[in-house]
């Protein structure tokens, strides 16, 4: 199964490569967070002992091999995570961040390995000597936009806590795979071949590129020693190993050396990183039962932005507008898609979650909340209230609520570009589940590859500092919430998410998308297709992608009827049609096991027994 999906992965991906998409609406659409990757129609896995979804079927057979073996979720999870970093490298890795929800049976547990600010920043980081902002791809590329690295510690926290086998386990599958190689998948060469900043890092170059500057050809086998010494030291010492001594000291040189755009990331700065524990955000959700739906409290505003979406919803009549027939992405995949009344509703909802987002949300060691928490945002008379500004025109530009009552002290956050990630999704034998989304921002990050030993290869640098306001004050001069800061760690919109059913407390669902902000769309789509379209979770993965960023109205290209576009631009909404790369992965409980999704926009698959 898994070798005729990267097949037909391949193909899709290459033809999507080669094919522009047209522009629909009122103007230009952005560019999405990753190259599209084609449609590759999944059938959805059902399992009854225990379930792994990752973005590569590599990745997913490494963590399903633990399993087997007798390891935890945690464990799976290690080990998918370092297979990530070799197979699909442009999406997250060593050099990279996560956050990490883990249920245990009894309790959830948020762990928080975002990426920090370098003490030596300051807010004006991303400010040319004229006052304004620099260009995103200029902060991108280099060492400026570099955080210090946070997923080896939160996982290595999450490990001594749940996880059952040696740490020293779990690396050697992405050991193994890096010294003997692994075949380039299509996903991997479009990306490459598609990104011009790789070839201004000549450890990148070498690496990801032929002499010619071309991507390496799919199925080429590509090895990685370099990698792979680095993870037999992390191995056998621990995260010390990467953030002190050898490895700390070249990734700092990689992020000083860089000759146009160097960073500001010291020794200390590493060796002083902290993963950290926060408490999870979980709200009720009521459909066909009341659900409780947990996900990850700030610096993520993914929690607090899908539970004001779905808050706001149930406030209005989105109930009575099921799913309608809508364009199929290839010939006998799922036709479904929903009706123009309830993209109306949803999109009107996201506007005003949106608009909060921008306003309040930040890293909660350097902001406060509103009064009464974060939970204040998801308060039902403050979602009902919110919901009473929607009329059958649309608001196409939502200003802030005042949730709590709060004084607005700081200035919105202008909208600023938001790249890819990657999602895990796991249940083990004990039924113990995780929801874990990971990054290095950008596709390839910040394109600076770091290189240890001298032997082919290395790992990438993550650009997450660029998540941060690149303007540290509003028009009016108040400052914004989300602003640089040292130490700080940037606003992001990873929702790894667990559902649970309220009455028992039992798994319901693992749920989670790579995507930029879309994340916060993707996973709503597949919380609401499940939870209250009564969708498994392949077809509600399937349905087309929608959403809106506080601006117009975006619409996955081809998905929708030309009767359900003008329907909405008769209410007064811009509406872009453009291509939305999601990359979904999800598992829920069924009476007899487990039944496990993967998007089919890319390369992802579920393993499981």
């Amino acid at each position: 199964m898994a070798n005729r999906l990267l097949a037909a992965l391949g193909l899709a991906l290459l033809l999507a490569a080669c094919a522009g998409s047209p522009v629909v609406g009122d103007d230009a659409p952005p560019d999405p967070p990753e190259l599209s990757s084609g449609y590759v129609d999944k059938p959805g896995w059902a399992t009854s002992k225990f379930a792994v979804a990752a973005a590569n079927p590599l990745a997913a057979e490494a963590g399903a091999a633990v399993i087997r073996s007798g390891g935890s979720a945690i464990d799976a999870a290690i080990a998918v995570q370092m297979v990530l970093g070799l197979v699909e490298p442009q999406s997250s890795g060593i050099g990279g961040g996560a956050f990490l929800l883990h249920f245990d049976g009894r309790q959830v547990q948020a762990f928080d390995g975002r990426e920090t600010a370098p003490a030596a920043v300051d807010e004006k980081l991303f400010l040319r000597a004229d006052g304004k902002p620099m260009a995103f791809r200029d902060a991108v590329i280099g060492g400026r936009s570099v955080g210090v690295p946070g997923v080896l510690r939160m996982l290595e926290m999450a490990h001594k806590l749940h996880g059952k086998r040696p740490w020293a386990e779990l690396f050697q599958p992405a050991i193994a795979l890096a010294e003997k190689g692994f075949p380039v998948s299509a996903r991997l060469h479009a990306l490459a071949g598609h990104d011009a900043g790789l070839k201004g890092d000549p450890v990148a170059a070498a690496y990801f590129l032929q002499p010619d500057g071309q991507a390496h050809a799919v199925g080429t086998l590509l090895r990685n020693p370099d990698y792979a010494a680095v993870l037999r030291r992390i191995a056998s010492e621990g995260a010390d190993a990467f953030y002190r001594g050898e490895i700390a000291r070249a990734i700092v040189a990689k992020v000083h050396g860089h000759a146009t755009n160097p960073g500001r990331l010291s020794l200390a700065d590493l060796a002083g990183y902290q993963a950290r524990q926060r408490p999870p955000l979980c709200h009720d959700h009521r459909a066909a039962r009341i659900y409780r739906i947990c996900g990850f409290p700030p610096p993520s505003s993914g929690a607090i932005a899908i539970g004001q979406i779905l808050g706001i919803l149930g406030n209005t009549d989105a109930a009575d507008d099921p799913p309608v027939p809508g364009i199929p992405a290839v010939p006998g995949a799922s036709w479904l898609a929903p009706s123009a009344e309830w993209l109306h509703l949803y999109t009107e909802a996201s506007r005003l979650a949106f608009a909060d987002r921008a306003q309040y949300v930040a890293d909660p060691d350097f902001v406060d909340p509103p009064p009464g928490g974060w939970s204040s945002m998801l308060d039902p008379s403050y979602l009902r209230e919110r919901a009473g500004l929607i009329t059958e025109r649309s608001m196409k530009v939502a200003q802030p609520g005042r949730p709590g009552g709060v004084r607005v002290l700081q200035a919105p956050m202008a909208d600023q570009p938001e790249h890819g990630t990657s999602h895990i999704s796991i249940v083990d034998r004990d039924g113990h589940a995780l929801a874990m989304t990971t990054t290095v921002e950008s596709g390839f990050g910040s394109r600076q590859m770091v290189n240890v030993t001298g032997a082919p290869g290395g790992f990438l640098l993550n650009n997450q500092l660029t998540d941060f306001s690149f303007l540290p004050t509003g028009s009016d001069g108040r400052r914004v919430a989300n602003r640089v800061q040292p130490g700080k760690r940037p606003r992001s919109s990873m929702s790894p998410t667990l559902v649970f059913e309220k009455a028992t407390g039992n798994l319901v669902m693992t749920v989670g998308s790579p995507g930029g902000a879309m994340i916060i769309h993707f996973t709503a789509k597949a919380l609401y297709g499940v939870l209250n379209w009564g969708m498994n979770v392949q077809q509600a993965i399937d349905l087309p992608n929608f959403g809106s960023l506080n601006g117009p109205t975006l619409l996955e290209e081809k998905r929708f009827t030309r009767a359900e576009v003008d329907a909405l631009r008769a209410r007064g909404a811009p509406v872009r049609e453009q291509a939305m790369t999601s990359g979904v992965q999800a598992i829920q409980t069924m009476p007899d096991g487990w039944f496990g999704g993967a998007d089919p926009r890319r390369e992802g698959i579920v393993i499981g027994e």
